[in-house]
């Protein structure tokens, strides 16, 4: 049985006065993304090597960022259904674009390198394979058309 869910995202851009669209170099990428029953709107830019405010979220920060989150949740999930006890979950996830001269481009591959403490040292083989049935569990990473390699550390408490 399938289950469907829709999600559902409004972005909010306006030319800033003496702007103009005709030229790409010279109009703001800033805007906002609201999404209904959240706390706040994101501000977004583009990233800063594409004319970007660098203070700014920006859609490739955004991607990684739900990659890695997805993979987390998935991840305390299986290590749930394992009774495996998390203590702390940390991840330095990286990224890496790349963009054709055509000014198109897509992610080549994506890094997590999350550092899992669990609190039973017999469950450190367990807990690290678990990455593996995370990543297939992982609504976003099943979204992904790019290698999504994990360089796991799991510690004992």
């Amino acid at each position: 049985m399938r289950i469907k869910h829709t999600f559902k995202a409004t972005i909010n851009w306006n030319i800033n006065e003496g702007e103009s669209t005709k030229n790409p170099r010279t109009f703001s990428r800033n805007h906002e993304v609201v999404i209904e029953n959240k706390v706040t709107p994101l501000k977004v830019s583009a990233a800063k090597p594409f004319r970007g405010d660098d203070a700014l979220y920006n859609p490739e920060d955004l991607l990684l960022s739900a990659l890695t989150s997805c993979h987390m949740m998935s991840y305390l999930y299986v290590c749930a259904q394992n009774n495996i006890e998390v203590l702390n979950y940390t991840d330095d996830a990286e990224g890496d674009l790349e963009v054709n001269s055509s000014g198109s481009g897509s992610f080549k591959t994506v890094r997590l390198k999350p550092i899992v403490t669990i609190k039973d040292a017999s469950q450190k083989d367990l807990a690290l394979s678990l990455h593996k049935k995370a990543n297939s569990l992982c609504f976003i990473a099943n979204s992904c058309h790019f290698p999504i390699v994990h360089e796991a550390t799991i510690v004992v408490q």
